[in-house]
């Protein structure tokens, strides 16, 4: 690459994905001819390399949710140009634990000690690595390039229009009134905060007026948590990963302790005093499910055979663009009832009648996708299921998501007792790793998640099943099972259970006001009050007079909305609002237009579309805001193992920082 001009690039955004875009365009930087320059303008009001979400100072109790092992905002792609600087985190934690960094804290520094590879650090510490993989990419910076770093916000990136100017970039205003004329823009906003719904709205206004307090989605570390009062009621609405940082700033943020149970099995809880009762409702009624404990980010004992890279490959080869329902969940589905039905045969060959052996080369010529049509292959796979399997052994897939469905509670004690029997029963599978069929029919799914990125990302999936099929019930359904917290979480929560520190609500559960008692209100329709008994004969039926709980505090435990078109960022009102960009429309299956999360881009590297249908050339986007485009933008980079795949998705992030990069410098 030989650059003979000067080039101007604003980063809107210096959290990991612009972190990256920083690192890409110092890596391929190779001038030709003496006074070329680089001048990137990184424009945050966080600190750059963390950003927003991964700030050093937060809570410790705030974990990430993959292992050491796993994050990188420095590719590892042979096909890329090398890295000046930095690694990965797991090589930047090795490397820290032997000779730390001057500026690492005592907390850091004790973290790291006992932090080993497959351990979950907490967001501070991985805060902590993108700042120094930041300083050492700017320490790093070959001649000609000029870093320069706004701590505040971009309020809005207008082309230039003058006659004399016209088309040569863009002014981009910042909150503190200076303007920067560059040539491109990268947008990588990451999360942003989200106008409420109509029912949150309602609730915020209700709180206003009564006096009550009302907690809406944020990032957990912008939260004042000692706006709880300690003792009373609080509400949680949702229980994925967020709900797990609220419970660690109420119990042990609040000075309470967990100890090893006298039994040797599980967690007690040894509450302070200042802790509120929390009450937890989600649709489900339960938590997501933890996380096995694992060598690597993917089980070794499980591999895909049916949705396969070549499988998805032939769609593409064929002119086909696959429908998630039809085509896909079909061959990720046969992967998961074989990883279940394998593991049981391995580590319980009891449960499956004469010959395990025998069972599973039966099972594998039922799942075969030529030897019966796609109709029927459930049909002959259930047959040799049921020839051979006890019953009480068999797998229930789409029910692993909901452990409650078909059952109705007395009391809430009674569904205490539900909930706490599941955690109980999902620790004990997470620890049996990949000897526990549940986990490795998780783990296809979490095979079957990187393909299936691949796959939306390279070529697409109709519209009607990205609505109904993959965003209308796949992403809820696998994000509960393959994107829960370590099983230590499953463990605690348990414990403040047993300790009389939380109780939930039950599935399916209905919020409101009730105006005269001045409260925040929460009923499920499964579980009964005082002395009723819910259900029929079946004991599924609904509850006559479900238990209703009361709290003067409501707290959502929810990221803001990764939505476009209801995002509260000035910025992007105004690109919106300009015309510059436009948020994507999807058709539903009945042909009815509908508004996508993320913006309307072209590729490669992403550009937006214009409202008018052009497309913004000199702007770029990557994160979160492509979520209309790729699925899964809030994971993080994949760094590659030493053993077990490699997926193409795994560094696609990184990939999409190098297509800009190269793009902006003309290469």
């Amino acid at each position: 690459m030989a650059l003979t001009q000067s080039i101007r690039t604003a980063l809107i955004g210096a959290g990991p994905r612009g972190t990256s875009v920083l690192e890409r365009l110092l890596a391929n930087w190779a001038p030709a001819a003496p006074g070329a320059t680089l001048q990137i303008d990184v424009i945050d009001p966080y600190p750059a390399g963390p950003g927003h979400v991964w700030r050093p100072e937060q809570s410790r109790l705030y974990l990430m949710n993959t292992q050491s092992f796993y994050p990188t905002v420095v590719p590892q792609d042979p096909g890329l140009a090398p890295p000046l600087a930095g690694g990965t985190f797991e090589q930047w934690r090795q490397r820290q634990r032997q000779d730390p960094h001057a500026a690492l804290s005592g907390a850091e520094r004790e973290e790291l000690a006992a932090l080993e590879a497959t351990g979950f650090p907490s967001r501070a510490l991985y805060g902590r690595y993108l700042r120094h993989t930041l300083e050492e990419l700017v320490a790093a910076a070959p001649e000609g390039v000029t870093v320069t770093f706004h701590r505040t916000s971009a309020t809005a990136v207008r082309p230039v229009t003058g006659e004399d100017d016209a088309g040569s970039g863009f002014d981009v205003e910042l909150a503190d009134g200076t303007t920067l004329r560059v040539g491109s823009v990268v947008l990588a906003l990451g999360h942003l905060e989200s106008r409420l719904n109509p029912e949150q709205r309602g609730l915020q206004a209700a709180a206003g007026e009564l006096g009550l307090t009302y907690l809406p989605p944020a990032v957990p570390a912008d939260v004042d948590w000692s706006a709880i009062p300690a003792v009373q009621p609080v509400l949680v609405r949702g229980m994925g990963l967020n709900f797990f940082d609220v419970m660690g700033q109420l119990t042990e943020g609040r000075g309470g302790t967990f100890l090893p149970a006298d039994d040797g099995a599980g967690l007690t809880y040894l509450p302070s005093g200042r802790e509120p009762f929390i009450i937890a409702a989600s649709r489900r009624g339960t938590p997501y499910r933890a996380k096995a404990t694992l060598s690597g980010y993917y089980p070794a004992s499980v591999s895909l055979r049916y949705l396969t890279e070549e499988a998805v490959g032939r769609f593409a080869a064929a002119g086909v663009v696959p429908a998630f329902d039809h085509d896909l969940w079909p061959l990720l589905h046969r992967d998961a009832v074989w990883a279940y039905y394998s593991t049981l045969a391995r580590s319980q060959p009891d449960a499956v009648g004469p010959g395990p052996e025998r069972f599973l080369a039966l099972l594998e010529e039922a799942l075969h996708p030529h030897a019966h049509s796609t109709a029927k292959w459930e049909d002959a796979a259930t047959e040799v299921i049921e020839a051979h399997v006890d019953p009480a052994c068999r797998l229930d897939l789409l029910g692993l998501a909901a452990p409650l469905a078909g059952r109705s509670f007395a009391s809430r004690a009674e569904l205490d007792a539900a909930v706490t029997d599941y955690l109980l029963d999902d620790a004990r599978r997470s620890a049996l790793g990949e000897d526990d069929p549940v986990k490795m029919t998780i783990g296809a799914l979490h095979h079957g998640r990187a393909v299936l990125k691949s796959v939306v990302a390279d070529g697409g999936i109709t519209d009607e099943s990205w609505v109904a099929g993959l965003r209308g019930w796949f992403e809820a359904f696998v994000e509960g099972l393959a994107s829960g917290p370590p099983a230590l979480r499953a463990e605690q929560l348990a414990a403040l259970v047993r300790a009389g520190v939380v109780s939930f609500v039950g599935p399916d559960p209905k919020f409101g006001v009730d105006r005269k008692a001045g409260v925040f209100t929460a009923a499920s329709p499964w579980v009964g009050g005082p002395g009723e008994t819910p259900g029929s004969a079946t004991g599924i039926a609904p509850a006559e007079t479900p238990a209703r709980v009361e709290a003067s505090v409501l707290v959502e435990a929810l990221a803001p909305a990764n939505r476009v078109g209801v995002n509260a960022s000035p910025l992007l009102e105004q690109l919106l609002a300009d015309g510059l960009v436009r948020p994507r429309l999807t058709m539903t299956a009945e042909g009815i237009p509908q508004q996508s999360t993320g913006l309307d881009v072209v590729p490669h590297p992403y550009r937006p579309v214009a409202a008018n249908g052009a497309v913004t050339e000199g702007i770029y986007v990557l994160g979160l805001q492509l979520s209309a485009a790729q699925w899964g933008t809030a994971i993080a980079a994949e760094a590659r193992q030493a053993q077990g795949p490699v997926y193409r998705s795994g560094q696609r992030t990184l990939r999409d920082a190098d297509e800009i990069a190269r793009d902006i410098l003309g290469g």
